[in-house]
C-alpha cells in the first residue's frame, strides 16, 4: 500500500471553502495543485482565500516566507476542466447533488490517464451512485474531509460496490501521508461520521420537545458530565440548522424513514423562520454584540449530608463513594442492588426508566432520584439529577447537597427516559454498533471516525465497554418500553455483546 508521490498532479473541483482547503492540504504536503471551478468569480475567490490563509498563517509564525511562496508556486489556476488532465487524482467538492457530481467527473473522467483515481468528498451522496455514472467505476471512491480541511484531521474512505481495494489503499495511504486520521468504510447514507452521530442532535431535541430541560441546561450537562467539547444546541448552531438538518433528513430518507433518525420538527422550525444559527444571528441561542441568553439554571445551594451508604456496586458510578470520602462524608458499605441511599433515600444511576416509572415498579427499594451518566465522575463540573413524583420532601434537596458537596453544579431536570447523557451515550454506542454490525467500519474505525471528525471525548464503542453493553442494552430496552417505540431498538451487534459479556475491543477499552 503506497500513497501518491509529492511529484503527482492533484487536482480539486470546486472552489468554495471545502475545496479551498483540500487545496491547502494537498500543497502542504508537497503537490503541485489544480483548482477549477465552472465559475471564473468563485475561483478566483478560491485562489484569493487560499493566499490569505497563508499570509495569517506566516503572520503567526506557523510558517516562513520560503514556504508560503513555495505553497502558493504550485498551486495553479484551472480556468478549464483540461487543466486537470495530467492529475493522478481529481478531488471533486462542488455542489451535493448527484447528477451535477456525475455530470462534472465524467467529463473529467474523459481526460485522465486510465489509472488516475477520481475522489469525491460528497457527505450524504452514494459513491456507488456516483461512480456507476462513470466509465471507470473502479476508479472512483469517496474522500470525505471534514471542515476546515486543513484544520480537522480525519478523513473518510469510502468505497463503493466496485471501488478497486488498490483505490481505496492509495487513498488511504495518501491520506496517512498527508498527516490525516483515515478511516476506511463502505458507502452508506452517513458514512460513519454522519451516520453516528445523529442520535447526539436527535435525543437533545427530543428532550427539549419533551420539555425535560431546556437548551442552556442540556448542553450544560453535555459537556459538564458528558464530556463532550460543545452541547448538542450550540454545536447545530455553529454547523447550521439549514446543513444540519438536511444531512438528518437525507439520512431518514436514504434508510426508508428508519425511525432512529426522525427529523425534529423543533429544528425544521427554526429551519424555516431562517433561524440556521451563528452564521444567522440566531438559532437556538442569539449571536451579537447585544446578545442575551439564559442563565444554565443551576440548583440553588443545598446542605451536605454527613454520611452516606452505598449498596451494593455501583458500577461505573463507583467513583462516587472515593469522591464522598475525600469530601469529608462518611461512607458506609453494605451489601445490594447497587445504589446510594442519602439522608435515607434512595439514589441510583439512570438505567433508562424515568424515576416516576423505577419508584412504582419497584416501591420496596423506593429509588425517588436519578442521577446520570458522567465520562468521569472526578472531573466532571456537573451532574444532572431527576426526582420521581412519588419522591418523599426533603429528597431532592439532599440529592443536590450531596453531588455539591463533592463539587459538582446540579441541574435538575424533569423526569425523563434516560436523562441525558445516559440516554445519548446508549444511542450512539448501539448507532456505532449497527454500523460495526453491518460491515460498515470496524470499531477501530468507528471509534476513529467520533474522536477525530466531531471530538467526541471517547469512541462510543469504547464507552460502551466501560460502562458494560449489558447496561447499555438494557438502558435501551428501558427506553423501547417507556416510548413503545423502535427507534430504541437494540443492535444486535450490542444484544449479543450484552448476552456474553464480550467487550468491543478484546484488549482494554480506548
Amino acid at each position: 500500500m503506497s500513497a501518491l508521490q509529492a511529484t503527482d498532479l492533484i487536482g480539486v473541483i470546486g472552489a468554495g471553502a471545502m475545496g479551498s482547503g483540500i487545496v491547502q492540504v494537498a500543497l502542504n504536503a508537497g503537490h503541485h495543485v489544480v483548482l477549477h471551478d465552472a465559475a471564473p468569480a468563485a475561483l478566483d475567490r478560491g485562489i484569493a482565500s487560499i493566499a490569505d490563509a497563508y499570509q495569517r498563517l506566516q503572520a503567526k509564525g506557523k510558517i516562513d516566507e520560503a514556504t508560503r511562496l513555495d505553497r502558493l508556486a504550485r498551486l495553479q489556476r484551472g480556468a478549464h476542466l483540461a487543466d486537470l488532465a495530467k492529475a493522478a487524482l481529481v478531488i471533486e467538492a462542488i455542489v451535493e447533488n448527484i447528477d451535477i457530481k456525475a455530470k462534472v467527473l465524467a467529463e473529467v473522467e474523459a481526460l485522465l490517464a486510465p489509472n488516475a483515481i477520481i475522489a469525491s468528498n460528497t457527505s450524504s451522496l452514494s459513491v456507488t451512485a456516483i461512480a456507476a455514472r462513470l466509465r471507470r467505476p473502479q476508479q472512483v471512491a469517496g474522500l470525505h474531509f471534514f471542515n476546515p480541511a486543513p484544520v480537522l484531521p480525519l478523513v473518510e474512505i469510502v468505497s463503493g460496490k466496485v471501488t478497486a481495494q488498490a483505490v481505496a489503499d492509495t487513498l488511504f495511504a495518501t491520506a496517512l501521508a498527508w498527516g490525516k486520521v483515515p478511516v476506511r468504510c463502505a458507502s452508506t447514507p452517513g458514512f460513519i461520521v454522519n451516520r453516528v452521530a445523529r442520535p447526539f442532535y436527535g435525543e437533545a431535541l427530543r428532550l427539549l420537545t419533551e420539555r425535560a430541560a431546556d437548551v442552556t441546561a442540556i448542553d450544560a450537562i453535555l459537556r459538564g458530565s458528558g464530556g463532550f467539547r460543545m452541547g448538542a444546541f450550540e454545536l447545530m448552531d455553529l454547523i447550521g440548522h439549514d446543513v444540519n438538518y438536511a444531512v438528518t433528513r437525507s439520512v431518514y430518507d436514504a434508510l426508508y424513514s428508519d425511525a432512529r433518525y426522525t427529523p425534529s420538527l423543533q429544528q425544521k422550525e427554526l429551519v424555516d423562520a431562517g433561524w440556521l444559527g451563528k452564521k444567522t444571528g440566531s438559532g437556538f441561542y442569539q449571536y451579537g454584540a447585544d446578545a442575551v441568553n439564559p442563565a444554565v439554571p443551576f440548583a440553588a445551594l443545598e446542605a451536605a449530608p454527613a454520611a452516606i451508604v452505598v449498596e451494593g456496586d455501583l458500577g461505573v458510578a463507583a467513583p462516587l463513594a472515593a469522591l464522598a470520602q475525600a469530601a469529608g462524608i462518611a461512607v458506609n458499605f453494605v451489601a445490594g442492588p447497587g445504589l446510594l441511599r442519602i439522608a435515607g433515600h434512595a439514589v441510583a444511576l439512570s438505567d433508562g426508566r424515568g424515576a416516576t416509572a423505577r419508584f412504582a415498579a419497584d416501591a420496596e427499594a423506593g429509588v425517588s432520584v436519578l442521577f446520570d451518566l458522567a465520562l468521569d465522575y472526578a472531573k466532571a463540573t456537573t451532574i444532572a439529577i431527576a426526582c420521581a413524583d412519588q419522591a418523599p420532601a426533603g429528597a431532592l434537596a439532599a440529592v443536590t447537597g450531596f453531588f455539591q458537596a463533592l463539587g459538582k453544579q446540579v441541574i435538575v431536570i424533569d423526569d425523563a427516559p434516560g436523562m441525558v447523557v445516559m440516554r445519548t451515550v446508549a444511542m450512539l454506542a448501539n448507532e456505532a454498533a449497527e454500523v460495526v454490525q453491518q460491515g460498515i467500519a470496524s470499531v477501530q474505525d468507528t471509534d476513529l471516525a467520533m474522536v477525530n471528525g466531531v471530538n467526541y471525548p471517547r469512541g462510543p464503542l469504547a464507552w460502551a465497554d466501560t460502562i458494560g453493553p449489558a447496561v447499555l442494552q438494557r438502558v435501551l430496552a428501558n427506553l423501547a418500553a417507556s416510548y413503545g417505540e423502535e427507534r430504541y431498538r437494540s443492535s444486535p451487534l450490542l444484544a449479543r455483546r450484552a448476552l456474553t459479556g464480550q467487550p468491543f475491543y478484546r484488549e482494554q477499552a480506548l
